[in-house]
C-alpha cells in the first residue's frame, strides 16, 4: 500500500485501508445479495398483487410495447446467437378478430322461450254506464306493458298408488287368491322422502352453483321444509354410489379410447380421511378429452395424493396423446406419448414481468411476447384439418420456434429469480412443448382442462372441503356428469334429472348398452336436456 506520492503507509495506516478495503468489498457483495432479495420479493408481491387484483386472462395487455421493438425481437436471436437460424415466414404482427358477444336476446324471443300469461283489466257493470244513462261497449283492447315474473320454489308431494287385482273365478276354482300387483321402479332412496327432481336440484344447486349445503339448508328452511344438512349430503352421496357411478365408469372408459386427453389437478381437503390429520391436502384429478373431440368428456376423480402413480392408474389403457403442464409426476406414465403447455411457458413469462415492463428492457416481456405470437399464429391454423395443420405447423411455426429457441440460449439469466424460472421451465418442457409441431389434431394448451376445471375451483371457495372420502368421490361423479353435460351444450339440472329418473329403472347393474342411451352426446339426451 502506497501514499499518493508513491512513498508507502506507516503499517498501522496500510493495515487499517486492507481492512476498510475488505469491509468495502463484503458490503458490497451484501448490497448485491440484498438487491437479488428485493428483486425476489417485488415479484412475488406483483405476481400476488396480479393474482389479487389484476386480469385473469393471458393477453398481450400485460406488454408494452410499439411496432418496432416487436420487430426486431423476433429479429434479435438470429442477430445474437447463429445466422443459420431462418426467419419466420409468418407476420410479425398477427390481427386477432374481435371477440364475438353473445347477442343479447330481444324481449319477444324471451317471450317465446318462456310462457306467457295475459292479464287484462276490466271495468264493472256499473262503470259501464254514465250519468247520463248511456252504455259502453267494448271496442278493443290496448297493450300497456310486458313483466317478467318469477315464481318461488314449490313443494309437492307425490304419494304413490297401485292398484291390486284379484280374480274372483280362480279363487273360486282353486280355493287360493292370487294377487297380481303392477311392478315399480326402484326409488332413487329407499324410506325417503328424496325424489329425481328433489336430489337433482340438491346436487345442481352445490356443484353447479356452488351453494354449499348448509345455506342449502337454510333455504329449505325458510320454505317450511325441516332438512339438516346430514340429509342432503345423504341425498347427494346415496344416489351417486348407486346410480350414478355405472355412467362414471363408463364416461372414464370412453375417455381412454379418445385420441387426445388432457389432464390437470388440484388440491382438495377431506376432514375425515383415515389416518390423516384434517390439513391433509389431498387433490381431485380433473381429465377432458379434445377440443376437436366430437364427444365432449371431462372426468374427476378424487385421490388423496398428488403422486403420478394416481395418473397412471387412472389413464390405464390409454395410448394417445396426454397434454398436461410440466409436473413432473407426469412423467410416471408410459404407453403414450406426452405433449406440453404452451400457457404454463407464457405464464412463467407473465410472473417474471416487473411492472410496466416493455419489450425493449424486459426479457421477461421479450418471453411473453414470443409464446403470445406463438399463440397469434396457431389461431390461423385452427380451422385446418389434423393433416393440413401438422404441414402448416411444419412451415410457418417451426422456424419461428426455432428462433424462440435460439433466443432462450443467447442470454442468461440471474440466479434465482423468476425470469430463471421462466427460461428453465421452457428449456427442461422443450421435447414436450414441440411434439404439436407432429400432431396435427393436439392443441398447444392444456387450457381445456383448466376451463373444466374452473367451475370445481369457483365451487370450493362455497363449501372449502369435503367431510368424508365417501363425499368427495361422490362430488368427482357428480362433477363429472354435470360438467360433461355443460360441455356437450345440455342443462345439468334436466341431465341429472332424466339420470336419476332412468337409472333405478335399469337396476344396479345396468349394461354399458343401456347406459350408452344416456350419455350426453346421445340422441336422446340432447333432444330431452338441451339448454
Amino acid at each position: 500500500m502506497q501514499s499518493s506520492g508513491n512513498q508507502p503507509y506507516p503499517p498501522e495506516i496500510a493495515a487499517v485501508l486492507r481492512q476498510m478495503q475488505s469491509d468495502l468489498s463484503l458490503l458490497r457483495e451484501q448490497l448485491k445479495t440484498r438487491d437479488e432479495e428485493i428483486e425476489q420479493l417485488s415479484q412475488l408481491l406483483l405476481n400476488a398483487q396480479r393474482a389479487r387484483f389484476g386480469q385473469h386472462s393471458e393477453k398481450r395487455t400485460y406488454v408494452l410495447d410499439d411496432g418496432s421493438v416487436q420487430l426486431s425481437l423476433f429479429n434479435e436471436a438470429e442477430q445474437e446467437q447463429s445466422e443459420n437460424v431462418p426467419e419466420p415466414t409468418a407476420e410479425t404482427f398477427v390481427t386477432v378478430p374481435e371477440h364475438q358477444r353473445r347477442k343479447k336476446r330481444t324481449k319477444e324471443e324471451l317471450r317465446k322461450a318462456f310462457p306467457t300469461k295475459e292479464v287484462v283489466y276490466e271495468l264493472q257493470p256499473e262503470q259501464l254506464v254514465d250519468r247520463q244513462g248511456y252504455r259502453y261497449e267494448c271496442i278493443g283492447r290496448e297493450f300497456v306493458r310486458s313483466e317478467m315474473s318469477v315464481i318461488p320454489q314449490q313443494i309437492l308431494f307425490i304419494d304413490y298408488y297401485r292398484k291390486i287385482y284379484a280374480s274372483k273365478q280362480y279363487e273360486k276354482d282353486t280355493g287360493y287368491a292370487h294377487i297380481l300387483k303392477p311392478e315399480l321402479p326402484q326409488p332413487v332412496m329407499k324410506h325417503s322422502l328424496a325424489s329425481p327432481s328433489s336430489v337433482a336440484d340438491v346436487m345442481t344447486k352445490k356443484y353447479v352453483n356452488g351453494l354449499p349445503l348448509y345455506r342449502q339448508e337454510q333455504e329449505w328452511n325458510r320454505l317450511g321444509v325441516d332438512l339438516s344438512r346430514n340429509t342432503l349430503a345423504n341425498w347427494v352421496i346415496q344416489p351417486t354410489n348407486k346410480w350414478l357411478t355405472p355412467l362414471y365408469g363408463l364416461l372414464r372408459r370412453e375417455l381412454l379410447n379418445e385420441p387426445v386427453v388432457h389432464a390437470d389437478e388440484t388440491h382438495l381437503q377431506v376432514l375425515k380421511e383415515n389416518g390423516r390429520a384434517a390439513t391433509a391436502q389431498s387433490e381431485m384429478w380433473v381429465y377432458a378429452s379434445a377440443e376437436r373431440s366430437g364427444r365432449q368428456i371431462r372426468c374427476f376423480d378424487y385421490r388423496d395424493s398428488r403422486s403420478g402413480e394416481c395418473a397412471k392408474e387412472f389413464l390405464e389403457g390409454f395410448h394417445g396423446v396426454l397434454i398436461s403442464d410440466g409436473y413432473g409426476g407426469y412423467n410416471k406414465l408410459n404407453g403414450m406419448t406426452r405433449a406440453g403447455c404452451w400457457a404454463h411457458a407464457r405464464r412463467k413469462w407473465r410472473e417474471a414481468m416487473p411492472k410496466g415492463a416493455k419489450v425493449e428492457t424486459s426479457k421477461a416481456a421479450q418471453g411473453y411476447e414470443y409464446c403470445s405470437h406463438l399463440f397469434a399464429l396457431e389461431r390461423k391454423l385452427k380451422k385446418l384439418p389434423d393433416n393440413e395443420r401438422r404441414e402448416e405447423r411444419g412451415k410457418s411455426v417451426k422456424p419461428f420456434l426455432d428462433q424462440y429457441w435460439a433466443w432462450l440460449e443467447s442470454f442468461t439469466p440471474e440466479k434465482g429469480s423468476k425470469l430463471e424460472d421462466a427460461v428453465r421451465y421452457s428449456l427442461n418442457q422443450k421435447d414436450y412443448l414441440c411434439v404439436f409441431l407432429t400432431h396435427g389434431e393436439i392443441e398447444i394448451s392444456n387450457n381445456q382442462v383448466e376451463n373444466a376445471i374452473r367451475p370445481f375451483v369457483v365451487g370450493r371457495k362455497g363449501w372449502l372441503f369435503c367431510d368424508t372420502p365417501k363425499g368427495a368421490t361422490a362430488s368427482a361423479v357428480v362433477y363429472t356428469l354435470v360438467e360433461t353435460a355443460k360441455a356437450n351444450g345440455l342443462d345439468p339440472y334436466r341431465y341429472l334429472l332424466r339420470l336419476l329418473t332412468y337409472l333405478p329403472m335399469y337396476g344396479e347393474n345396468p349394461s354399458d348398452e343401456k347406459l350408452r342411451g344416456l350419455l350426453p352426446w346421445s340422441g336422446g339426451m340432447k333432444a330431452e336436456c338441451t339448454a
